[in-house]
Order: C-alpha cells, then structure tokens, then sequence
C-alpha cells in the first residue's frame, strides 16, 4: 500500500492489517510519524516505558508526550513499513522514516501490550533507531 496522509508518504506492504493487532501497530506507527499526541497518548499506558537503546530511557505517559512535542519541528515527510508481526502480548514494527531535510533513520520497535486482548494498549517500547548516512 503507498498512499499519503497529513503529507507523509506512507509505504505499507498489504498484509500488514491483516489482523487487528497488526492494523492497531500500523495506525500507531502513522500516527507517531504524524506526531499525533491524542492518538498515542489515548493508546499507551500511564506508566508507559519508552527505551530508546543506546539513547535514553523515558518512563510515565506524560514524559513521552513531552519528548514527542520536542519532535514536533523534526517533521517526517516518508514512512516505510517493512514488516508487522504480532503473537500475544508481544508486537514488533521494522522500516524507515525520512524527514524533511532528508535525513533518514532505518528503526525497529519492539512492543509490549497490557494484555494478550486485541484492544489493549501498549505499555512498552522498545527502539533501535539508526541514523543511515545521506544517499546522493
């Protein structure tokens, strides 16, 4: 699937709404790419823990969505899916997302939920972002 939203391009292979989980995953990796604070903030846990290695470690729902307002100038112009997978509590999200000055970072985020239940939110995150050197 390529299409465009709020002017980011999104590349997204089909099967990756396949199943609720992945579709929830794909929907919060759009709206993060956007910097939709009410669509993360509604779908994260209070004592949500993002664990960006190598960077920092941010605990609380609140605390994210400050950092995420600190994003909001870092405005992301293409978002690749490659791959969704899901299995019980457990979900992981692997692509790339290039911003406007054309910086582009390749990432994996590995996600726990609350709970095995399709509409659970997520209460972990677990990032492995790479910054990939400009292609001329």
């Amino acid at each position: 699937m390529n299409n465009e939203s709020n002017n980011i391009k999104i590349i997204c292979p089909e099967d990756c709404g396949n199943a609720p989980k992945k579709q929830f995953l794909k929907e919060f990796n759009i709206a993060f790419a956007k910097n939709d604070l009410s669509f993360v903030s509604d779908n994260i846990t209070d004592d949500f823990r993002w664990n960006k290695i190598g960077k920092e470690q941010i605990q609380g729902k609140e605390s994210v969505i400050e950092v995420l307002k600190q994003l909001q100038n870092s405005k992301v112009t293409e978002l690749h899916i490659n791959k969704i997978i899901t299995h019980g509590y457990d979900g992981s999200v692997n692509g790339a997302i290039q911003l406007e000055n054309k910086q582009t970072y390749s990432f994996c985020h590995v996600f726990t939920f609350a709970s095995s239940r399709n509409n659970s939110k997520i209460k972990e995150c677990l990032s492995y972002i790479i910054e990939l050197p400009e292609s001329n």
